[in-house]
């Protein structure tokens, strides 16, 4: 960790950027239960006061004031000022830089669910669909080329190691074809049957488009011969959503389906 003597001798600007990353260090060692050093937090908030930078926020200025009154230091309050001071310096971040919530579950019970990916564009949705199969218990997945793969380094970070625990494939149409050919297959694709009406199955396989062009006619031919499709009813200005949130929502609802059947009630 750096020394506050290292700050000091900082030019402004990174100094303030190195307090906005160390604040939210120590919110999350708060919010684990570990021990902080509590002169040191001050020390940091005594320098963003000290500041002539016109750009820190009301807000900042608020926060520091209340953090420096003789009261108990809390994840929320250091986490809040973290969030301040990167938004009066426009520091982003990214989703593989945010500290994950919940413990890593060992052993996942595993759902006949294969997801297919038809020429997504994005690594960062590949990446996403892959976090969220995970979640609820994909068994495999085909990613049909062309178009972003897992292997991406965006899709990597975004999948955060669920890519590598899902089995999948990358195949070309008609590899895809061959392999969906008489099994359980829809499509989730705009005019379908809406998401509470649809009879999902108790395994099978779900055709997930590209974010632009949907899913291709003969992907669509192959879940109209078997299942049919299936869309998410929409009350907004827009006309879709992004592929990954509609994904998770597919996701949901199909979990629920196999889970009830598996009610012994």
């Amino acid at each position: 960790m750096i020394t506050l003597r290292k700050l000091a001798t900082l030019s402004e600007g990174t100094r303030l950027r190195k307090i906005a990353r160390l604040l939210d260090y120590h919110s999350l060692l708060l919010y684990e239960n570990k021990k902080i050093d509590d002169s040191y937090i001050y020390s940091l908030v005594e320098m963003i006061q000290s500041t002539k930078n016109q750009s820190l926020s009301k807000e900042t200025h608020t926060l520091c004031a209340y953090i420096l009154l003789p009261s108990e230091l809390t994840y929320r309050l250091i986490g809040d000022l973290s969030l301040s001071l990167h938004a009066d310096l426009a520091l982003e971040r990214a989703d593989w830089d945010m500290y994950e919530r919940g413990k890593e579950r060992q052993n996942v019970e595993k759902q006949p669910f294969t997801m297919v990916l038809d020429r997504l564009r994005s690594p960062f949705n590949v990446g996403s669909l892959f976090r969220t199969a995970d979640s609820f218990g994909v068994e495999r997945a085909l990613v049909i080329t062309p178009g972003a793969l897992p292997t991406h380094r965006r899709a990597i970070r975004t999948a955060r190691g669920t890519s590598d625990r899902i089995a999948y494939e990358v195949v070309s149409e008609q590899e895809a074809l061959h392999l969906l050919h008489d099994a359980p297959v829809f499509a989730l694709e705009l005019e379908g049957t809406p998401i509470q009406q649809f009879d999902f199955p108790l395994e099978g396989s779900v055709v997930v488009g590209s974010e632009e062009l949907g899913v291709s006619p003969p992907l669509l031919q192959v879940a109209d011969n078997s299942l049919g499709r299936v869309s998410i009813p929409l009350f907004g200005s827009k006309g879709s959503l992004n592929v990954s949130v509609a994904f998770g929502i597919l996701m949901h609802m199909w979990h629920l389906r196999v889970t009830k059947e598996d009610d012994p009630r």
